[in-house]
């Protein structure tokens, strides 16, 4: 009698053991494909302020109204980041606004930057790799590059954004400091090109959430343990103001492929080519130096 009650303990363990070991597996598996499907889209508000310095003789009242609304869409943005676990694509969320009637005289608004809503941008965290698709001036480039290593340090603060708790994380970078006094002589402009470029030092502040552990956020913010809901850098402000996590609709995050391939380095050195030709182009003659309009972005 005792050897039976033994066999049965015997048999009775190792029944336990494989009944965990199955449950232990079913409960990875069902972990790895709940994390390999995991996505969401999350929209993100943009603003960034910006300094406007006017002496024109030849604006009233209501151009000026009108070219500081110009100015405010041009600034204020909704992007969408629709994301997984690796990967990520991040577009401006683009609506059609009315047409609006030409201002008249010599006024006129020239972004050197991108297009817009033809702008997308790719990141894959695994590979640390990003694709850039930026229309420029009607000419669509694909920048393709390494993604930065952000050093973030991790703070104690906590808020609410929404129904998530979300963490303070900060950084410090150097950027430049630019001459917001308007335009500048031909004289000038050489001895600029001769200095060496003033910089600063920045603090970014982000605020990420664990509640969804993806380590990405909005534009080129990212490496963070958990989605990053807020950023401030300098005059720049992005805040998320809505979240969907896996929608009925299944999301599709595939690479841009459109544009003139180039590295991030080579597409600075394009842009800062094109903005050095539009500044000379704008710049005011002789005899028009009460028209001169002076627009400088915070960084």
């Amino acid at each position: 009698m005792a050897i039976k009650r033994k066999y049965f303990n015997l048999k009775f363990n190792q029944m336990t053991t494989i009944i965990r070991v199955v449950i232990l597996a079913l409960t990875v598996t069902l972990t790895t494909v709940n994390a390999q499907d995991f996505q969401g889209v999350a929209t993100y508000k943009t603003q960034r302020s910006v300094d406007i310095k006017m002496d024109s003789t030849q604006m009233n009242s209501e151009m000026h109204a009108r070219m500081m609304e110009m100015m405010k869409k041009q600034f204020q943005k909704t992007f969408q980041l629709t994301f997984s676990k690796e990967a990520s694509l991040y577009k401006e969320d683009v609506a059609l606004d009315k047409p609006q009637a030409a201002m008249g005289g010599e006024f006129q608004v020239v972004m050197v930057g991108g297009g817009g809503g033809s702008d997308v941008l790719y990141k894959n965290t695994k590979d640390q790799r990003y694709v850039d698709q930026k229309d420029t001036m009607g000419k669509i480039f694909l920048v393709k590059d390494d993604i930065e290593k952000i050093d973030w340090k991790l703070e104690a603060d906590t808020k609410y954004i929404g129904e998530y708790q979300c963490y303070k994380a900060t950084y410090t970078k150097q950027v430049e400091v630019f001459d917001d006094s308007g335009f500048s002589s031909d004289a000038e402009d050489e001895k600029e090109e001769e200095k060496e470029p003033e910089m600063e030092t920045r603090v970014v502040t982000a605020w990420y959430t664990p509640q969804i552990p993806v380590n990405n956020g909005p534009a080129m913010y990212h490496g963070l343990p958990g989605l990053i809901l807020e950023v401030h850098d300098g005059k720049l402000t992005v805040i998320c103001s809505k979240i969907v996590l896996n929608p009925e609709d299944k999301v599709v995050i595939e690479k841009p492929t459109k544009g003139k391939e180039v590295n991030q380095e080579k597409y600075d050195e394009i842009m800062d080519k094109k903005a050095k030709e539009m500044m000379e182009r704008f710049k005011p003659r002789k005899g028009r130096e009460g028209e001169g309009i002076s627009i400088t972005i915070g960084g």
